[in-house]
């Protein structure tokens, strides 16, 4: 403990001080988590306070640790003050552009809704389910099957009209929390300032230098937000602004001869 910097510890407890106020005493994450733009729970300072909350245990744990492990060495090279600026851009940075990809899907799903309300039918009905609500189409199997039977039944036709609505209104109102994008931004930093240090990584018999590492696991995050498993919660695109905004900023200060690292 004593080798973690000023500006990590009280990011370290802010952090754990949020998510214990968020799990047991006053759910923060309803007002202060990161709402797509469109839904009418989005507020502006939802791209900070997003970053100081967190999903479970895990979710805190694995975010925290990778704050422990590569921001100290950050802020010692930088300082308090620009350390605790990369930390923002990045997370915010992060936020912008997860926001900025779910405005464009949620466009999409709302020209789908539109297109569907405008004609409903059971092959329609299964197939945006299938396209938009994969979870949800699971649970609605008896109402498809049933559907397919009744094509022309105006109960159904209402029913599959409301269904389809209520995608949209769920999914522009999923929130996005945790401090994964600064984290990402960090390791960034990291890879790009360090990149032939080996690290000793678990379940990994060898060392592998922080340039692979870094190179590796921002195209993951790439290959697994393009493919938008709608059974991963994961941010992936928000990881990737995280790397991507760190990637502008060091290239910024880099300029900039009066800053040295």
């Amino acid at each position: 403990m004593l080798a973690i910097t000023p500006t990590v510890r009280n990011l370290l407890i802010l952090n754990i001080l949020f998510y214990f106020i968020d799990s047991s005493v006053f759910n923060l994450s309803s007002d202060f988590a990161l709402r797509p733009v469109v839904s009418p729970n989005f507020h502006i300072f939802q791209f900070v306070s997003y970053m100081f909350l967190h999903g479970s245990i895990g979710h805190i744990f694995s975010n925290m640790f990778g704050l422990i492990m590569f921001g100290p060495l950050l802020e010692r090279i930088w300082g308090a003050k620009k350390f605790l600026i990369f930390y923002f851009v990045t997370g915010i940075g992060a936020g912008l552009l997860f926001s900025g990809i779910g405005l464009y899907e949620n466009w999409h799903l709302a020209q789908a809704v539109e297109l569907y309300t405008q004609n409903p039918t059971p092959d329609g009905f299964a197939d945006f389910l299938s396209k938009h609500a994969e979870a949800y189409y699971e649970s609605r199997l008896q109402f498809v099957n049933d559907f397919e039977v009744n094509p022309t039944n105006s109960m159904y036709i209402q029913q599959s009209i409301r269904d389809v609505r209520d995608v949209y209104v769920a999914t522009i109102n999923v929130p996005m929390v945790g401090a994964s994008g600064a984290i990402f931004g960090i390791l960034m930093a990291f890879g790009l300032l360090f990149p032939n240090t080996e690290l000793f990584l678990l379940f990994v018999p060898f060392p592998i230098k922080a340039k692979y590492f870094v190179a590796f696991y921002g195209l993951f995050e790439l290959y697994s937000g393009i493919q938008n498993a709608q059974s991963d919660n994961v941010a992936h695109f928000a990881h990737i602004g995280g790397m991507l905004f760190a990637y502008i900023l060091l290239r910024y200060w880099g300029t900039q001869k009066s800053n040295f690292y």
